[in-house]
């Protein structure tokens, strides 16, 4: 499948989905707190998104039965939202997706819950920084390989290992689309990156292990050896500069 170039009209609504993604990501990360039922997240994530003007895009994909995906310490992604009561310490990674007008936009943040583990800190920073990482080589001339070598470059720096087993994602009408893009890899090679293409970077870091397991509701993936595990992610627009982020507020 080819990598889709998106025209003006579809930008303009790719920015208007990830401005409600974002927008509903902040009030999930206020919303969290220590006696939370991740359940409660889910009924927020879907009434903000709709509020908007916009779909819920995980919400019955292949069976998937919320609007937002809740993944707690050792949890990678896709942890389904529950009776599981937050704590203090945990580490809570959100993973939030919507449509509007046809269009998608794709984000993923982790917050820490009051006092964090040094490691715990130490690896919500590196997964931000791999991130931040990873969208500077999301340029015009570049190759799809310099984006997943900036994001494994930079988090094998930090002492931490990347997720293999799971990846970011060309986006637009569908949630997941051409390219993928692994967390790991070499510079100058892969697909040319040109103008106009949608991305969803997801750098997903394990304090261990890179390996993964997945869990017995066969949605939720977790560190093969119980490490602590966060992830952050966000849409970009490729420009002729600086990639254009599209899930901030």
């Amino acid at each position: 499948m080819a990598i889709t170039i998106k025209s003006e009209r579809e930008i303009v609504l790719m920015r208007q989905a990830g401005k409600i993604v974002a927008t509903v990501l902040a009030q999930l990360v206020e919303a969290v707190r220590p006696g939370l039922k991740t359940k409660e997240l889910d009924v927020i994530a879907e009434r903000e998104i709709r509020l908007m003007g916009g779909v819920p895009s995980f919400k019955g994909y292949h069976g998937y039965p919320a609007s937002v995906c809740v993944s707690i310490n050792d949890e990678i992604v896709h942890g389904i939202p529950g009776e599981r009561v937050i704590q203090t310490g945990d580490i809570v990674s959100l993973d939030l997706g919507a449509i509007y007008q046809g269009f998608q936009g794709d984000a993923a943040r982790t917050i820490g819950v009051g006092a964090l583990s040094l490691q715990a800190e130490a690896l919500m920073q590196a997964t931000q920084g791999a991130l931040q990482a990873g969208i500077q080589m999301a340029r015009r001339g570049n190759h799809l390989g310099d984006i997943s070598a900036a994001v494994q470059r930079y988090t094998e720096s930090k002492g931490f290992a990347v997720v293999r087993e799971y990846t970011g994602h060309g986006i637009g009408r569908e949630m997941h689309e051409e390219p993928l893009i692994p967390n790991f890899g070499s510079p100058g090679t892969g697909p040319l990156l040109k103008k106009g293409m949608t991305l969803a970077i997801e750098p997903m870091l394990n304090a261990g292990d890179w390996r993964t397991r997945l869990g017995s509701n066969k949605w939720t993936v977790s560190t093969i050896d119980g490490s602590l595990s966060a992830h952050f992610e966000n849409t970009v627009l490729i420009t002729n500069g600086d990639a254009e982020v599209l899930t901030v507020v």
